[in-house]
């Protein structure tokens, strides 16, 4: 097959390129340029996307014997991604950008551009398994459970996954790292990046409060209403936190208190104790079925909120053009605009059957 390898500059997608490459597929690599003012230099595992990560992919590619370019997607990225990250948090929710990303960047404006230009498919370095079982796709979680990226994944389409290559699922990390070490190539103890690429400094309040301003508010007691400080904007805040509420007395029983709800028309920040954080009924729309098949009746599966955060055990059923989720157990921390997946318990919660946004929650 002809193959387009999408290189981020880092160990993953370097494996991911040359086991392309081991398999007998007619590889081109490709460095996606989402930043129009990338910066030059990349600080261990703060952002990604720099002019450091494209040279870094180009001399993997190199080595490999591949063809190798660079495409300018900062628009569609500024659009697609910061944009709407922005937006989200604008109106009091919580969204993934990673998965945003995925769904809107690496998978349907590269895989897009891609079809176009003759390739048959896309690899990736992401960590998760998939298989086509009678021309359907299958995506699961992949064999490192510590690394899995399903979650960020299971949005996409079962045409975008048809023509979706991740050679990296069946592999531990310190395998992949293992096996760059043995290639020979530069990247092999290249760290990881694990924050929001765009917001390399890791101040995200900082980041939304210079494209949004201020937005003045209250933080109001869930239980008397009682006015207990003001803030710049909600978007400094988000559902489950306890750090920086700036809220100067503390509960009159000494627990710390929580964000419980965000309201940005109002402006209102409501906190309150951790215990009304959980919850145990979610709706979600916009859902995308990987697999094709929707839920075919109330179905037990296990479902997961957060890219690294646990699962619960859930009854998942289609209402309407959303999803209904009552989970076994409650859950803390669920914020509206965060991605959650299903995945089908029967199979040791390891396929996705789905994927949504969340809209609201109850206790």
């Amino acid at each position: 097959m002809k193959v387009l390898a999408a290189m981020s500059g880092g160990v993953d997608s370097a494996v991911a390129a040359a086991r392309a490459v081991d398999a007998g597929h007619d590889v081109v690599g490709v460095h996606l340029a989402l930043s129009a003012k990338p910066g030059t230099l990349r600080t261990g595992a703060r952002g990604c996307c720099t002019i450091e990560d494209s040279r870094d992919a180009r001399r993997v590619a190199d080595l490999l014997g591949i063809p190798f370019y660079v495409w300018d997607f900062a628009e569609r990225f500024r659009e697609d991604v910061i944009e709407t990250f922005v937006g989200e948090y604008a109106a009091g929710r919580t969204p993934n950008p990673c998965v945003t990303c995925n769904e809107k960047i690496k998978f349907e404006a590269l895989l897009e551009k891609a079809m176009a230009l003759g390739f048959d498919a896309v690899a990736t370095g992401h960590y998760a398994r998939l298989t086509m079982v009678d021309g359907v796709p299958e995506l699961r979680r992949s064999a490192d459970g510590g690394k899995d990226q399903s979650y960020v994944l299971a949005s996409l389409t079962p045409e975008q996954l048809r023509h979706s290559m991740f050679p990296l699922g069946d592999s531990e990390k310190s395998e992949v790292r293992a096996e760059a070490e043995r290639r020979g190539l530069m990247v092999a103890g290249k760290p990881d990046s694990h924050d929001i690429c765009f917001i390399p400094d890791g101040d995200t309040k900082g980041f939304l409060e210079s494209r949004l301003g201020s937005r003045p508010g209250q933080l109001v007691d869930d239980e008397t209403g009682a006015v207990l400080g003001e803030h710049t904007g909600v978007h400094g805040f988000t559902v489950g936190q306890r750090k920086g509420l700036g809220i100067e007395a503390p509960a009159p029983d000494g627990r710390p208190r929580y964000v419980l709800s965000l309201e940005p028309v109002s402006g209102t920040v409501t906190v309150g104790s951790g215990d009304k954080l959980g919850v145990t009924s979610i709706d979600a729309d916009r859902p995308v079925w990987p697999s094709e098949r929707s839920l075919d009746g109330p179905t037990e599966c296990v479902v997961q909120v957060r890219a690294h955060g646990g699962t619960a055990p859930a009854v998942a059923e289609c209402v309407d053009d959303g999803v209904r989720v009552r989970l076994r157990e409650p859950l803390k921390g669920v914020a509206p605009g965060q991605t959650i997946v299903l995945y089908r318990e029967d199979s040791g919660g390891d396929l996705v059957l789905g994927a949504a946004k969340i809209a609201s929650t109850a206790a």
